[in-house]
């Protein structure tokens, strides 16, 4: 499942990038463009890393309030709630009595200091 979110993430920001590229270059030429919502909607579902590469590289919409400020939140939102996702779904491990090294018979640790390291000896 953790699969099929990150391949939609990849194909999602990537094509929110060539979005905004596309949006420039209909800018540029006073074509009809793609309105800002649609912009915007792209980074909400997951494409906020697509959006702020393509305002860096296309040099698009970085004067806007709302892209210059609106997109770097919507990333740390989507940051804190993949955070919080993830350690929900965490679990903590905790061996059983049946994970304890086993001691070999016929062998002691000698003591040791700090500076010296723990021999074996074989009786």
């Amino acid at each position: 499942m953790a699969n099929v979110f990150l391949y939609y993430l990849i194909a999602l920001n990537i094509v929110t990038f060539f979005v905004y590229g596309i949006d420039k270059w209909k800018a540029k030429r006073e074509k009809w463009r793609i309105r800002e919502a649609a912009l915007l909607g792209l980074a909400v579902f997951g494409g906020s890393i697509g959006a702020l590469l393509g305002m860096k590289i296309w040099h698009h919409k970085t004067m806007h309030r709302k892209f210059k400020y609106g997109l770097p939140l919507i990333l740390l939102v989507q940051i804190v709630l993949l955070s919080f996702s993830s350690c929900a779904t965490t679990t903590s491990y905790t061996p059983s009595s049946s994970t304890e090294i086993p001691v070999m018979e016929n062998q002691s640790v000698q003591e040791h200091s700090p500076n010296t390291k723990p021999r074996l000896e074989i009786k």
